[in-house]
């Protein structure tokens, strides 16, 4: 045990649980973000072809029961209906962090809590003076939360990308820097984006996520039993004029974990716990399927014909990519950094601020819930809802940018300094020490 005097490790080695947990949850993220990238493209040549009145007509058909106000149009399924499963995963992530990963360290914890919530604030903050300081309207404030959502598949995927030798830490700060994003998202969109609130449904909608949890803790995990309380939850919460993504959030939450039997099957890679169970059975369906669709409806901006001219015209757009390269990157790194230097915290060893910079800026891609934010703010196919998916996509594209800059350089480092781990006498160039 360390003594009160010795320094603690940012970045440090991951725990055994915590090691076993990344390493399967970066293989489906990083195919789900290649996914979700591919349906994004996908959207935005159809949308922009001779044939886009056929994709606007496809993700504005109208499906389902008139009497539970449940006639959506496809582009609202997805965002209601299959990104309820991703926050149901984000849900199970959540407990299973605080109660048995690195969150449930109150010491470990704080720097990714800190970097979050200043990623978050930041962000806000800049989003805000931009739209006033280009003379925006006061509608043009709703979307102040747009920009301060960071997209997990979306990031995990460039670093699988571009980094393949960095450090797995940096990896797991991402992953862990996004779990409690994700938290920070849902509570804005629960408290700030929910017009009218009706308690009844809303309190109703606990009998249903009881009895889910009561199932599962009962040994119940057949999919189509627990679909039956889930999707009665999902009904009631959207009933109650909560954004339904909520009920994910609340049914993952849920999910029973414990902390002694997480640790136990840590170092058995033969022995799955419940939560592991549940989220390894969804994970698939989320980054696969439900993310991908949902950015394939929500990412159909039509920007020939004038459409790109209007857009950065607007001072929302701006706002958002001011938000997401700059707000994002000087939150994240400038709260690290603050951290370690009033703190006794310090940098684990071999590793530099280079490297937290470029994950800072890798934190701005905010595809997916920036999306989503965005149609609650402006209203899903109106103009300004074009405009702040315009921006969102130039915005993720300049941050991953940046971020590819910095850590492309230093993955180069660590592939040397593996080199030279494995063959000592390789002439090899390197620096003295990280940057």
């Amino acid at each position: 045990m360390p003594s009160p005097s010795t320094p603690r490790r940012i970045f440090s080695r991951l725990s055994l649980p915590e090691g076993r947990f990344l390493a399967r949850a970066l293989r489906m993220e990083t195919v789900g973000g290649a996914l979700l990238l591919a349906a994004a493209m996908l959207a935005l040549v159809w949308s922009n072809s001779p044939w886009h009145e056929s994709y606007s007509a496809l993700r504005d058909f109208r499906v389902g029961p008139s009497a539970l106000h449940l006639d959506l149009s496809l582009g609202q399924w997805a965002a209601d209906g299959l990104l309820a499963i991703f926050f149901l995963v984000a849900g199970i992530e959540l407990k299973r962090e605080f109660i048995a990963g690195d969150l449930s360290d109150r010491a470990k914890a704080a720097v990714p809590i800190t970097a979050a919530i200043a990623g978050v604030a930041l962000p806000a903050v800049l989003y805000a003076v931009s739209v006033i300081f280009l003379g925006g309207d006061s509608d043009a404030l709703t979307g102040w939360a747009i920009p301060t959502a960071t997209d997990i598949a979306f990031a995990l995927a460039v670093l699988a990308v571009i980094g393949s030798h960095l450090p797995s830490a940096l990896r797991s700060f991402l992953l862990t820097l996004a779990v409690v994003d994700d938290l920070i998202a849902i509570t804005i969109i629960a408290v700030f984006y929910t017009s009218s609130l009706a308690w009844l449904p809303l309190v109703g909608a606990l009998i249903p996520i009881a009895v889910f949890g009561w199932m599962l803790r009962r040994g119940f995990t057949q999919p189509a039993l627990l679909a039956i309380p889930a999707v009665i939850a999902w009904v009631l919460v959207h009933e109650a004029g909560v954004h339904a993504t909520v009920a994910g959030v609340l049914l993952g939450l849920a999910v029973p974990v414990s902390r002694r039997d997480e640790l136990a099957a840590a170092g058995d890679d033969s022995r799955h716990t419940l939560a592991e169970t549940v989220e390894h059975a969804l994970r698939p369906f989320s980054a696969g399927v439900a993310v991908p669709v949902f950015a394939f409806f929500a990412a159909g901006v039509r920007f020939v014909g004038g459409g790109l001219e209007e857009t950065w015209r607007d001072p929302v757009a701006i706002g958002i990519v001011v938000g997401l390269v700059v707000g994002k990157a000087i939150g994240v790194f400038g709260a690290t950094w603050a951290v370690a230097r009033f703190t006794r915290a310090e940098l684990d060893e071999g590793l530099g601020w280079l490297d937290v910079l470029g994950l800072a800026f890798l934190s701005g891609l905010g595809f997916t819930v920036s999306l989503l934010i965005g149609e609650l703010a402006y209203g899903a196919g109106s103009d300004r809802d074009d405009h702040v998916k315009m921006a969102v996509l130039v915005g993720s594209l300049l941050a991953a940018v940046c971020a590819a800059i910095i850590l492309k350089s230093r993955d180069r480092y660590y592939r040397k300094l593996a080199l030279v781990d494995e063959e000592p006498e390789a002439v090899v160039d390197l620096p003295d020490h990280p940057a």
